[in-house]
């Protein structure tokens, strides 16, 4: 027997509208990192350099800490694993496109965009294989510290959310850098500045930037969940 539909309409809006928004924009994130490392930027007034890619996955690590705090460690690293399927889509999708071939149009009036295009995303197969390994270990470990250093208190405290979000974040993040730059870009260049760049860069944003972007991430959540 079909169920009247308002019995059906309570079960489908049981999810928190703030761990729906955060489920959206964390799978979003997850395929712009990748994406976005295949860019080195400079430290100014330094020569240590920083991939790109470690602005999406900032917010990453904010929105997997968001959610660990207001729905629990488990669902967390629910999503953390989930954030496979939108990597998984665009590698799939992006060696689909690669292999399909190009316009009349396109190769005969836009033949240096094409050669840049595929020669750009035809090297990005290391980043893609990379990516998931450095993401899965380090987004698990920053959930776990995260959660550890909460211990059995149900603090709210705005202090140490802010402690524990900078602490995890930063060692997370420095284990992140090794694993992806390591399997990423060694043997294409020399990866040592990259390398050191990055992990001061991540460490730095951590404490920096990182407990306002989580206090921040849960307020703006319980907000929502009260709409």
């Amino acid at each position: 027997m079909t169920e009247p539909a308002n019995e059906i309409r309570p079960a489908a809006a049981a999810m928190p509208l703030g761990l729906f928004v955060y489920t959206l924009i964390y799978g979003g994130m997850t395929v712009l990192a990748g994406v976005l490392a295949y860019k080195q930027v400079q430290l100014w007034p330094t020569e240590l350099a920083v991939e790109s890619g470690i602005f999406a996955f900032l917010l990453l690590v904010v929105i997997s800490s968001t959610i660990a705090q207001l729905y629990g460690e488990k669902l967390a690293n629910r999503i953390v694993w989930w954030g496979f399927i939108p990597l998984l889509i665009a590698s799939l999708l992006m060696q689909l496109v690669l292999n399909l071939p190009a316009s009349v149009e396109m190769v005969e009036f836009r033949g240096e965009d094409l050669a840049a295009f595929e020669r750009v995303h035809a090297t990005l197969w290391r980043v893609w294989m990379a990516g998931p390994a450095a993401y899965i270990v380090s987004l698990l470990l920053n959930v776990w510290i995260f959660s550890r250093l909460r211990g059995s208190s149900q603090s709210t405290s705005t202090v140490s959310l802010m402690m524990r979000g900078a602490i995890a974040s930063a060692l997370s993040q420095a284990i992140d850098s090794v694993i992806f730059i390591t399997l990423a870009f060694y043997g294409q260049f020399e990866i040592t500045n990259l390398l050191i760049g990055q992990v001061i860069a991540k460490v730095a944003l951590s404490f920096v930037l990182v407990p306002f972007l989580i206090t921040g991430g849960v307020a703006f959540a319980s907000w929502l969940d009260r709409r």
